[in-house]
């Protein structure tokens, strides 16, 4: 029982992350070592530069 309280905590995390645009570095480093061993794994902070540029398009939109 406790396991599955755990582990719902987790999928809620990271899915309360997903929705407020916090990437998931590790899941990306973890991908990458697995299916794309030869190639190279960004650091964290041009991981999140890349993903702040794929959301936002390199722009911040507002209203004045």
């Amino acid at each position: 029982m406790l396991h599955k309280v755990i582990r719902a905590a987790s999928y809620l995390g990271q899915s309360l992350r997903l929705m407020i645009g916090v990437p998931e570095y590790d899941v990306y480093v973890a991908h990458m070592r697995e299916a794309h061993p030869d190639k190279a794994i960004m650091s964290y902070e041009a991981f999140f530069r890349e993903r702040q540029e794929a959301r936002y398009g390199g722009k911040i939109s507002r209203c004045c």
